[in-house]
């Protein structure tokens, strides 16, 4: 099944890399183009080739051709515009966060089943397969029983103050833009729930008091803790350590995929290392084929959206720790 994908805004994200991404997939199409202003979209539309183009998301919405809808809108219109394309029947694929807390994200899910269409949030490293690789390691008892997690999410854009991250009342602040991608390869790795967090952060003046660092711990079972942290005003990492009782697993790139060395996993066990070689592959365009493949065949995602509400459930808490510097239990 190929899937016509229209893209409701022009925001970087869509232009650099699930545009291309989908035109790399091999079952999707992009189709459609909308922004607010029909000269801008025409303009992407033109450099990227993509057929049509719209002066309004309604119009674009309203093309029965379309199947399925991207949307990296700023956060606080993720759950609008997620809502109206899944009331015009089309799939949706939402920027992460998926929503600006769980309670909206829940609503979202209530539409997706009413209308009888695909919701998920473009979390697109986790289709990618290095963590499957990685949870057959551990499932092997090669690095023994997790001790903890630590993982890191950081870059510097500091200077762009026009950024949409960096408005409050939009969802701005790291915790809202990367801790969403530790916190759920945490959960994800140790197939369990945080029941609490403590957040540090950072909040900035400059930048419309948004967090725009971040630093905490969230609290497993069996004493195992993710700590972690994440920024948008520090220099770039984006790593990820699982510490075991025999050895550790290091991903130097643990969230975004490269053609390089970056991309491999590190067994590190007996003061010897381990690379273990995981293949270059476009993990937007794995996301969109999965959607199509899903769709077509009524086998739920790998990563359902059920997975989404509960992450945002721990972002909720993050946020709320942060902003009153406590420690949060989750319900």
């Amino acid at each position: 099944m190929n899937l016509n994908w229209g893209i409701i805004g022009t925001a970087k994200i869509a232009r650099n890399s699930v545009i291309p991404a989908i035109q790399a997939s091999q079952k999707g199409t992009a189709y459609a183009i909308a922004s607010r202003n029909l000269e801008s979209a025409q303009e992407v539309a033109n450099d990227l080739c993509i057929p049509k183009a719209y002066g309004s998301y309604e119009d674009l919405l309203a093309d029965p051709v379309i199947d399925a809808v991207y949307v990296p809108l700023p956060n606080h219109l993720h759950k609008e515009w997620s809502i109206k394309a899944m009331k015009a029947g089309k799939h949706v694929l939402c920027e992460k966060p998926i929503a600006l807390n769980a309670k909206e994200a829940k609503v979202m899910k209530e539409h997706s089943e009413y209308n009888e269409v695909m919701l998920a949030e473009a979390l697109m490293y986790l289709y990618h397969p290095r963590y499957q690789m990685i949870k057959k390691i551990i499932q092997s008892g090669e690095i023994g029983d997790i001790r903890s997690i630590h993982g890191s999410f950081t870059g510097n854009h500091a200077k762009d103050y026009e950024n949409i991250r960096y408005q409050k009342d939009w969802g701005g602040g790291a915790l809202y833009d990367v801790a969403v991608y530790p916190i759920s390869a945490a959960r994800l790795i140790l197939e369990d729930e945080p029941r609490a967090v403590t957040v540090h952060a950072f909040f900035s003046e400059l930048h419309d008091n948004v967090d725009m660092m971040a630093s905490g711990i969230a609290e497993f079972d069996n004493g195992i803790g993710l700590t972690f942290d994440c920024g948008m005003w520090a220099a770039s990492r984006n790593h990820l350590e699982i510490l075991g009782t025999k050895g550790r697993i290091e991903v130097p790139s643990a969230f975004k995929a490269y053609q390089n060395e970056q991309d491999h996993i590190l067994i590190v066990k007996d003061e010897k290392i381990k690379e273990v070689v995981v293949p270059y592959l476009n993990q937007y365009a794995l996301l969109v084929d999965t959607m199509a493949e899903s769709i077509h065949s009524g086998i739920p995602l790998y990563y359902p959206f059920t997975e989404s509400i509960q992450n945002m459930k721990v972002i909720d808490a993050c946020i709320q720790s942060a902003n009153q510097t406590k420690r949060v239990e989750i319900n």
